[in-house]
């Protein structure tokens, strides 16, 4: 899952960085509203934490540009203020949720994990099943027919794109985005790469489950007869 940061205070925008990417998930950070506003429109983020008073445009701005826009991504909105006003302000804005700065590591995730689970996605601790196979992202561990092997995050990230697709095509326009960001230089031959290390430890585990390239345009997630 990937997680855009939107916090004018470098310092906490590098250390919320380093913890999420602790747990797993893939994360973008700037730190003023414009660009928070632009990166989200891109609509490959699961969820924003999104500052309140940042330069250029502040965060109820922003919230409400998006909701305006018709982005519905969870937004978690960070501020150094307490007041119910602010509170009342930013969920009538659209937000999903609030928490007041200094917060812990632990009320974070807590919080990121409900607003996940409220829009209905898949949070980290769960398993993501498809066909015979399991995955974990959580400890990044596939398994499937009682064997089981270890994923890097990428490889993870790539599986359960392709798992929560539900079958359908996903372009590699798509899985760069997803996986490194709408304005990444990554290359075509970097998603090739992760979807050859994926088939050889699916073939490795001995499952049914393939993924297939459908030429042109992109990779399908499918149980082999």
């Amino acid at each position: 899952m990937r997680i855009l940061i939107v916090e004018d205070e470098v310092r906490l925008a590098e250390a919320l960085t380093q913890i999420l990417k602790k747990h797993n998930y893939s994360v973008d950070a700037v730190h003023d509203g414009r660009s928070g506003y632009d990166y989200a429109l891109s609509g490959i983020y699961d969820l924003l934490l999104l500052d309140v008073m940042m330069p250029e445009m502040d965060g109820f701005t922003v919230l409400r540009k998006l909701r305006n826009e018709g982005v519905s991504t969870p937004v978690i909105l960070l501020t150094a203020k307490g007041e119910t006003n602010d509170k009342v302000t930013g969920l009538d804005c659209g937000a999903d949720d609030y928490i007041a700065k200094p917060f812990s590591t632990e009320e974070l995730m807590a919080r990121i994990r409900a607003a996940l689970r409220r829009k209905g996605e898949v949070i980290p601790e769960d398993a993501l099943k498809f066909g015979d196979i399991e995955l974990n992202t959580s400890n990044l561990k596939l398994t499937a027919l009682g064997k089981e092997i270890k994923l890097n995050l990428k490889e993870s990230e790539l599986l359960e794109l392709l798992i929560s697709r539900k079958q359908a095509v996903t372009s590699k326009e798509q899985i760069i985005e997803k996986l490194w960001g709408f304005d990444s230089e990554v290359e075509y031959n970097n998603v090739e790469v992760y979807v050859s290390f994926l088939r050889k430890k699916l073939t490795f585990l001995n499952s049914s489950v393939r993924i297939n390239t459908i030429r042109g345009l992109g990779y399908v997630l499918e149980v082999s007869s």
